[in-house]
């Protein structure tokens, strides 16, 4: 599909789409990955937890977060992503409050699974707005900036968390964040509408260019008319995949970035206020990589060159952190690198499903990538919990998630050549996509 650049296209949609995605998604993430902070600041220790529960207690949001993967995708294609993310804001902020009146272990592991399964279509759901709103050359650009809220999560839930633990207790952590998360509906209500068609404030040229251009796009997906299941989707290769890259890929993310804390903690001793201090460069740094790969991704139009570079990249850090751990701050320096790389590659992950699979099917095969692929945020935590408790030391569970990104890397140097650039039919599902 060639770019049209004969005049300027009115920019409303990315002033008024990409914003509130980015603040829900921001609290979304806030409230699954501040057990992290609770971990290290007194929660093991007043639920009496060990490290193997704790990292269950972490990975389990991931079993609930299946639940709703297919259904969300599914009902946001056909039916409307705006009342079904709302519906979800009130759900999970809800639980998360809850969270923090937890009396043992298993109630903490009740509420984290139900957590995950109101959290579970709002990924899906949310990218199937952004694919109606930003056609294909500008996708990269648009997922890139919807993730930076992963970046700014975690930037201010570091310092946040670490404040209001070293004051208040570990409880607080979720009351508080998960009474801002049910506030998120008076912002996302208002803000947000499903497609160009239904918005009224719109200009009538950007709504005619992305009418015509998102049509032109879906018409080169077609399959010579014939209706596309999911039984056929579920019989591509290329679905499965994608959910094997994004698999090993969440298990290094969330492998990090739920033990991250307790990792800092022991390599500078540093108290939790420190920790939180700390822990937000990396994910500073990780704002640099999204914008980064993200144009040069959108530049080249090659998707799988650019989600296969920062997963090895970030396996690489990771490693050489733990390799240097005996000199401190080098140390601290390549998990700061690993923040640069850690979720560059998931903005242009998500380019690829629309270009692979027809517009019937893609918003649940978003879904099933995601659901399955979420799998390894439950793998991730829980082994490093399990081989810091077998083996009193991070360094195998580190080693286990550099294992684990390394499979990533090499499965997606075998996707199809669409994903590269350029024009290729590809079998199955497979489409003639232009760059």
């Amino acid at each position: 599909m060639t770019r049209e650049i004969d005049k300027p296209i009115p920019s409303g949609r990315w002033w008024r789409i990409i914003p509130p995605t980015i603040l829900v998604y921001i609290f979304s993430f806030m409230d699954r990955t501040n057990i992290g902070f609770a971990m290290a600041g007194g929660m093991n220790e007043s639920l009496s937890m060990t490290a193997s529960v704790s990292g269950l207690a972490a990975g389990i949001f991931f079993v609930g977060y299946i639940m709703l993967q297919v259904p969300g995708g599914h009902i946001a294609e056909h039916g409307s992503a705006k009342k079904f993310i709302g519906v979800s804001i009130l759900a999970w902020g809800g639980l998360s409050i809850l969270c923090g009146f937890v009396q043992s272990a298993n109630q903490l592991l009740l509420v984290r699974f139900l957590i995950g399964v109101a959290e579970g279509g709002v990924w899906p759901a949310t990218l199937v707005i952004l694919s109606h709103w930003f056609p294909n050359e500008e996708r990269g650009r648009a997922n890139a900036y919807f993730l930076m809220n992963i970046a700014v999560a975690s930037i201010i839930t570091a310092p946040v968390s670490g404040w209001i633990i070293s004051n208040f207790g570990w409880r607080w952590v979720f009351m508080g964040e998960g009474l801002f998360s049910l506030l998120l509906i008076f912002v996302w209500w208002p803000l947000i509408s499903d497609r160009p068609e239904e918005a009224k404030w719109i200009s009538p040229e950007e709504k005619n260019y992305l009418v015509t251009k998102l049509r032109e796009e879906q018409a080169e997906l077609k399959t010579g008319g014939a209706r596309v299941s999911y039984r056929a989707l579920f019989g591509d290769l290329n679905l499965w995949r994608l959910v094997g890259i994004y698999f090993f890929y969440q298990v290094g993310i969330y492998g990090f970035s739920m033990w991250l804390p307790s990792i800092l903690k022991g390599l500078t001793n540093s108290g939790m206020t420190g920790v939180g201090i700390l822990s937000m460069f990396p994910y500073i740094a990780m704002i640099g990589g999204l914008y980064l790969f993200a144009q040069l991704s959108d530049r080249s139009m090659n998707r799988r060159r650019y989600t296969a570079m920062p997963i090895i990249l970030f396996a690489l850090s990771f490693l050489l952190s733990t390799l240097l751990k005996d000199q401190i701050w080098v140390s601290y320096a390549f998990l700061v690198l690993c923040g640069f790389f850690m979720q560059s590659a998931s903005s242009i992950f998500w380019t690829i499903p629309p270009l692979t699979f027809p517009n019937e099917v893609a918003g649940g095969a978003r879904g099933i990538i995601n659901a399955l692929g979420n799998l390894g945020g439950f793998i991730g935590p829980f082994a490093v919990g399990w081989f810091r408790t077998s083996f009193d030391s991070y360094d195998a569970g580190i080693y286990f998630l550099v294992v684990a990104l390394v499979a990533g890397f090499l499965l997606t140097l075998t996707l199809p050549e669409n994903t590269t650039g350029k024009v290729q039919k590809v079998e199955g599902l497979g489409r003639k996509v232009s760059a």
